[in-house]
Order: C-alpha cells, then structure tokens, then sequence
C-alpha cells in the first residue's frame, strides 16, 4: 500500500458516520448489509447515508453489489487489512512480537488504573 491510499482511506473513515458504517460493515462479513438496514441500525437519515457511502465506494472501503431494487454494501476486508499490515510493517523496529508484548503491558496499565 501507497502513502496516497492510506491517506485517502484515513480522509474516509474521519468522519464518525463512516467509521460507524465501516465497523458495523465489518462486523457483517460477506453478507453485508443493504443500504435501508445501515440507515435503521445506525438511526442515519437515507439521505445523508448515502452522501457517505458513495464516498466510502469511491475510496474502495466499501463495494457494492445490486440485489433487485435494493443495493448491498460490504466492508473491502482485503483493504482493511492491507491498512492494517501498512500501520505496523515497521512496528517495534521490524519486531512484530515486540508489539504484541506493548499491547499486553499497556492493557495491564490501564487494567491498573481503573481499578
């Protein structure tokens, strides 16, 4: 992945109705969701929903596929996790277990501070 599709996904998702949509899309899988079922589930107005999936289409966080008169949306997992691969390639110094250690003595801090 490129510096200018990363930037373009992360320009994507700063909207907080985008990374609802994004998340619950996840969540769905395959399966996906049609576009009146994100509207319900999220209480956006179709409208505004749309406004933002087509953006989140245009971005290729999202494809979308016709059902009849209804149209389908899915997550592109791929992408997510070609994001996700970008953020950490060069964790810890190329230490990808190195990571996984910070994660576990920072959920024990705030394990720590909350109790």
């Amino acid at each position: 992945m490129d510096k200018f599709i990363a930037t373009t996904i992360f320009e994507s998702l700063s909207s907080g109705v985008r990374l609802d949509v994004f998340r619950l899309l996840v969540k769905q899988g395959l399966d996906g969701m049609v576009a009146g079922e994100i509207a319900t589930t999220l209480d956006v107005p179709p409208t505004n929903l749309s406004f933002h999936l087509k953006a989140m289409t245009q971005a290729r966080l999202l494809s979308v596929g016709q059902e009849g008169r209804y149209q389908r949306y899915r997550a592109n997992i791929p992408l997510m996790l070609d994001m996700i691969a970008y953020l950490t390639e060069e964790c810890c110094s190329g230490n990808p277990q190195q990571c996984v250690d910070v994660r576990a003595v920072q959920a024990a801090q705030q394990g720590s501070s909350t109790g």
